[in-house]
């Protein structure tokens, strides 16, 4: 193996409940609408469609709500700012476990890169607010949000990806949380590892090379490669996981 492709929403962090989702709300409040999406109804979302604009197209037409494209993406970029606000504001922080795993790739010399709908702007606000700076500038790659054409569950992010590490499926891992992010990898032809957040954890992860539910202490989701109940997610069972996928 020789790189870790990562999702960002939900698999570095938990941005969704009371990041991605609070900034939404704001936005529709700024711009008038009667919208205001609770935690449950967000979670509805986050499985029925993958991207901030594709969310807010599918509910606004299932509430007869009317606008542009230009007026969502309006929308959306406002919702954005208002994120990386409460990004700077040091309101989120990444999963317990995600930053030591990012440290033993780093030291054992492995390629990392990140795929994700999120945007560029955004992405960029996270990770400084949340990673330290010695595994800050550890991505080779960074692909996200509209710098492909169709999103998770499509493969694009990951087959781009793969295509700027000049690396096949085959010497890759997919860190994700999600059954579309899931599905985008497979698609892509990568074994994939879920780490499911609360949104997720309820999720079908058939073809996952391994599902879990955190990266520290984690209770196992699925595991069909047999590796068991592992103390936490580090470099050592990430290895070993590919090893067996693909042997």
């Amino acid at each position: 193996m020789k790189a870790l492709i990562w999702d960002v929403d939900g698999t570095i962090a938990d941005t969704e409940r009371h990041g991605h989702r609070v900034a939404f709300n704001e936005a529709f409040r700024r711009a008038g609408l009667p919208v205001q999406w609770d935690e449950a109804t967000y979670g509805e979302l986050l499985a029925a469609r993958a991207g901030g604009k594709e969310r807010m197209r599918y509910d606004f037409a299932r509430r007869g709500i009317a606008l542009s494209d230009e007026d969502i993406a309006a929308i959306h970029r406002e919702k954005t700012r208002i994120f990386q606000e409460i990004l700077r504001a040091g309101r989120i922080r990444a999963r317990e476990g995600v930053v030591a795993l990012m440290r033993e790739a780093k030291e054992a010399g492995l390629v990392q890169a990140i795929a994700t709908t999120m945007q560029p702007e955004a992405l960029a606000t996270l990770l400084a607010a949340i990673l330290p700076e010695d595994v800050r500038g550890t991505f080779a790659v960074r692909i996200a949000g509209d710098m492909v054409r169709r999103k998770k569950p499509a493969p694009d992010v990951y087959t781009e990806a793969l295509r700027r590490l000049g690396i096949s499926p085959e010497e890759a891992l997919a860190l994700e949380d999600s059954e579309a992010g899931l599905a985008a990898a497979r698609a892509a032809g990568l074994a994939c590892v879920i780490v499911a957040s609360d949104y997720t954890k309820n999720g079908r992860f058939d073809g996952a090379a391994l599902a879990v539910d955190g990266w520290v202490a984690p209770q196992v989701l699925a595991d069909p490669l047999g590796i068991g109940h592992p103390a936490r997610v580090d470099l050592a069972l990430l290895l070993e996981v590919h090893r067996r996928w693909w042997s």
